[in-house]
């Protein structure tokens, strides 16, 4: 829930909240209702402009996530030359090896003492040696290789379905953006049209309250006998007075506008948004 800055909230509440709870005028209610409507509107003014401005993070996310994948691959497959090299690199020095050995064996056939027939042995088995590491390597390499390519498979899978999401979110954010500004618009409009229809007093109260809160929200309902803004119990004589529309009520833990939940009716029915309805979930 938002409990908005308190410090802040309880000086706003000092400056105005019994000037608000001394009002009582003949067609208040007709106040409350015009105020109520006002703030579902520009509630939807805040969803709205919430949500054209989730979607260009998500689409750097999805851009960010896909280069991060390419620089993957890239990688990737440059390990795959630089083994592939060693490979080639190992198998010259098994093959230099197997060369040194029949040169060895050679000279062992011309030897005059024990000595340097020991010495030739002795540098025939290290080239023995060295091709079996280079074998063991180049098996090593090849496996390296194998487990290298199946991730670039792997990376190259998440990045084809990465971009057909970006692909889907750019589509998403032209189409938002296409139908906000011109919901926007038509909003702001009768924002300002039921901002016209209201006492000034009210009004800058509710222009007061508004920025105290995350959600925006000034003028709120009491649900199940609690304030739906901050969720605190209103005492029984309090929930008469919001009921009978006859005195303006605030909230005296949040510092909120309370009203009735029905006091929107046939006449004024409670604004919607195409654009909310069509991406919600």
């Amino acid at each position: 829930m938002a409990t908005g800055k308190s410090a802040k909230n309880g000086t706003t509440k000092k400056s105005y909240l019994q000037g608000l709870q001394g009002m009582n005028q003949e067609h208040l209610e007709e106040e409350l209702r015009n105020l109520y409507q006002l703030q579902r509107i520009d509630s939807l003014i805040d969803e709205i402009r919430t949500l054209r401005g989730e979607l260009p993070l998500e689409v750097q996310d999805l851009e960010e996530t896909i280069e991060g994948l390419k620089a993957r691959i890239d990688k990737q497959n440059e390990e795959v030359i630089n083994l592939e090299k060693m490979i080639t690199e190992k198998k010259n020095t098994a093959k230099d090896a197997t060369a040194l050995i029949k040169k060895y064996e050679s000279q062992q056939s011309k030897v005059r003492n024990n000595r340097e027939y020991e010495s030739l042995s002795k540098e025939i088995e290290f080239q023995k040696l060295e091709i079996q590491l280079s074998e063991k390597r180049v098996k090593e390499f090849k496996a390296a290789i194998i487990a290298k390519q199946e991730l670039v498979v792997q990376s190259e899978a998440v990045l084809k379905s990465k971009n057909k999401d970006l692909k889907a979110k750019k589509d998403e954010l032209e189409e938002i953006v296409n139908e906000t500004e011109k919901e926007e618009k038509a909003l702001l409009k009768k924002s300002a049209d039921a901002q016209a229809s209201i006492d000034h007093t009210l009004l800058d109260a509710y222009h007061r309250i508004r920025p105290n809160f995350k959600n925006g929200l000034a003028v709120v309902t009491v649900e199940r006998e609690s304030c739906s803004g901050c969720f605190v119990k209103i005492p029984p004589q309090r929930q008469t007075e919001i009921t009978s529309h006859k005195k303006l009520v605030v909230c005296e833990h949040c510092g909120r506008m309370l009203v009735d939940k029905e006091i929107l009716d046939e006449k004024k029915k409670a604004p919607t948004s195409k654009v909310l309805e069509n991406h919600a979930g």
